[in-house]
């Protein structure tokens, strides 16, 4: 039997739940402790899912702890990961990682001189939509990809999230909360990027908050809200990234890649399923033909639908690999390498000119069918049979 490394969680907010209720699908992970600054919130979720609440400072000593996984405000990501590593253990952190390559260097090298591993989020990439897209591209499909577009636009968080501040300070903006997702896919998809330029500007400088419990409440903008970037490959691939909080409603896809060959529209790279669509030269867009990939089985009950969503799979995937002495996908090189990306933006925004990234990065190893099952407990026809609640 493979074995188990303990996983204790740091942060125990909206998005606990959803590593809560997912690491049980997978090898090689099981959650043992949590912690919080808030001792209830820590409690409530301790007793909701049979773990041990625990000091932060407990927690980092506790010997049936092996990897911490981070999901504290992305300011705090830095300084607690820093403390994890060097408490000796491994760490999982949401994204962003850090919010500059300074703090991802020592890191680095907090980890190097420890032994350690650094993982960090987004794992939507993995999902069976995006790895049949790969599967695509590496095939050949659509010829060598020479282009593309992204794009995610919205009118705010502020709408619905109930303390939407951080949002909207440095170290928020939708570069940093929602690019992850992008970039992580366009990496797993293209490879590492050369360099980026950017326009960058906000709407507004405040914002009303419209969700409870503070309708009505302004709060200020500290950081762009309206980003149009464009990022060139090592390979010589052009993409266009637009990342806004200031469009109320557009009819631009999530996500296009353009080959010697044709076309391949991506579904949206937040989500792990979907359906993917291909071109040819005849201009004829069809669906791609579906595979049995588990990572793309509808598994949670949402408002518009059952879907696949199988966040924690990149912790269990960094697990496997710490005992087997592989190299995980989502690993702090990729992971950095996507920090350079969006801080970069940012610079290029406020300075008017091309940013060459100092970082680069290897594609994630695919993972196709048979490596997807390697990493879940359970046979692939019981997952759709398990469907949850969607995690809040």
């Amino acid at each position: 039997m493979t074995k188990e490394l303990g996983v204790g969680i740091i942060g125990c907010g909206n998005i606990s739940t959803t590593y809560f209720k997912l690491a049980p699908l997978f090898k090689g992970i099981k959650v043992v402790a949590c912690a919080d600054l808030n001792p209830a919130a820590a409690e409530a979720r301790a007793t909701e899912y049979g773990v041990e609440a625990q000091s932060i400072e407990a927690l980092l000593t506790n010997p049936a702890v092996d990897i911490v996984v981070n999901l504290t405000i992305p300011d705090a990501h830095y300084p607690v990961s820093k403390a994890i590593l060097e408490a000796g253990k491994h760490v999982y952190s949401e994204k962003p990682l850090v919010l500059s390559l300074e703090q991802g260097e020592e890191l680095r090298a907090i980890a190097k001189a420890k032994g350690l591993s650094v993982g960090c989020a987004p794992d939507t990439f993995l999902g069976g939509a995006h790895q049949l897209t790969r599967s695509a591209v590496d095939a050949g499909k659509i010829g060598r990809v020479t282009s593309g577009t992204c794009h995610v636009m919205s009118p705010g968080m502020e709408m619905w999230h109930p303390n939407p501040d951080f949002f909207f300070l440095p170290g928020g903006g939708p570069i940093l909360d929602l690019g992850p997702y992008y970039i992580a896919n366009l990496i797993n998809l293209i490879g590492p990027v050369k360099r980026v330029a950017a326009l960058a500007t906000m709407a507004n400088p405040t914002r009303t908050i419209t969700s409870e419990p503070r309708k009505g409440e302004v709060i200020p903008v500290k950081t762009p809200t309206n980003i149009h970037a464009l990022l060139e490959f090592d390979n010589g691939a052009t993409i266009t990234l637009s990342a806004s909080w200031d469009v109320w409603s557009h009819r631009h896809a999530n996500m296009e890649l353009y080959g010697t060959e044709g076309s391949l529209y991506v579904p949206d790279p937040n989500f792990f399923g979907g359906t993917v669509e291909i071109s040819g030269q005849d201009k004829n867009i069809q669906p791609l033909e579906a595979w049995d990939h588990p990572f793309g089985i509808a598994n949670q009950e949402h408002p518009q639908g059952p879907m696949a969503n199988y966040r924690t799979a990149g912790l269990a995937d960094m697990a496997l690999a710490i005992l087997e002495g592989r190299d995980a996908r989502c690993s702090l090189d990729r992971a950095l390498h996507g920090v350079d990306v969006m801080v970069s933006i940012l610079k290029s925004g406020e300075e008017g000119r091309f940013i060459e990234l100092s970082t680069t990065c290897t594609q994630p190893a695919a993972l196709g069918i048979e490596e997807a099952r390697a990493l879940l407990r359970e046979p692939q026809e019981e997952i759709s049979g398990n469907r949850v609640a969607a995690a809040s």
